[in-house]
């Protein structure tokens, strides 16, 4: 089990930092907004690896190892560990990063989305089993879904709010009534979590980079949260006009990408041509910025 400060509270003199401090940190330190996603498919592996579930850990410890100076998080997704039975290797690959990128947030990759005990459990998952620093939540049953892991003071949760799949529009796009000028859904979920349902300053939103429009209403909405932002890479997204739509001085965002970067090279090569696309991508984004 990881254990990563997950009961103690912040505290400003100089005790236990929350994950928005811990994300500050590492984008001062890394000059970067690039977030190395870990969803590790076997069939996709390097040639000498591939095919074999027992390498998951090897593989991304790898990747971990060439790139973290160069990420503002890494965000292992928790479906490519399970559909393996790999939750062993996922506990070893957190302790690898706790070792190894100290400063670097990790987000696990959950999209949870249940209600009392239930939610509880899955809070005691992200952080105590795995000891993340954030996870990622689905918030279409309401607060009571999110509360059980905001007991975890100075940890983070990013609530889906505009999703980069086009099927996100069979809902997260809908007005909430037929009368124009209505909010739509994202956008109502985007108010309740800059507003009622942020008191203790833990939510951040997740926006898809394939509606760079939508990443700017959002930040209008919530111009202090961060934005979790993937669809950089293989899914299109623009990293230019994603930046000019979600980066604020004062609000980070963490633009995700995975698969073009973790597949980079199928050589035994592969970790540094990994570093050399998310270098590539880290200096985009922040050319982006300038």
């Amino acid at each position: 089990m990881v254990q990563r400060d997950a009961g103690q509270k912040p505290n400003p003199a100089g005790g236990a930092k929350t994950f928005l401090d811990m994300l500050r940190g590492a984008e001062r330190r890394s000059g970067s907004m690039l977030c190395v996603g870990l969803d590790p498919d076997p069939g996709k592996f390097p040639t000498h690896l591939r095919g074999d579930p027992r390498r998951i850990y090897d593989f991304c410890a790898a990747i971990v190892d060439a790139t973290a100076d160069l990420v503002i998080a890494f965000k292992p997704q928790i479906a490519y560990f399970a559909a393996h039975r790999a939750e062993d290797q996922l506990e070893r690959l957190m302790e690898h990063l706790r070792r190894n990128a100290p400063k670097v947030p990790v987000i696990l990759d959950a999209k949870r989305g249940d209600i009392g005990s239930t939610a509880e459990q899955y809070a005691k998952e992200a952080f105590e089993r795995y000891g993340a620093d954030a996870v990622t939540l689905s918030p279409f049953m309401g607060f009571d879904s999110i509360q059980p892991y905001l007991k975890y003071p100075g940890k983070g949760a990013f609530l889906l709010c505009r999703t980069s799949n086009p099927g996100g529009d069979d809902l997260q796009n809908q007005r909430l009534s037929s009368v124009s000028g209505e909010p739509r859904l994202y956008e109502h979920v985007a108010r309740l979590a800059q507003g009622p349902w942020n008191t203790s300053g833990q939510l951040g939103l997740v926006v898809g980079a394939t509606y760079p429009a939508e990443i700017e209403r959002v930040r209008a909405l919530a111009p202090t949260m961060p934005l979790l932002i993937p669809g950089v890479g293989a899914q299109g997204g623009d990293a230019a006009a994603t930046v000019k739509a979600g980066w604020r001085a004062n609000a980070p965002i963490v633009v995700n990408s995975s698969r073009a970067i973790l597949y980079a090279s199928a050589g035994e090569g592969f970790a540094q041509a990994a570093r050399r696309e998310a270098q590539r991508t880290r200096d985009a984004l922040q050319a982006a910025r300038a």
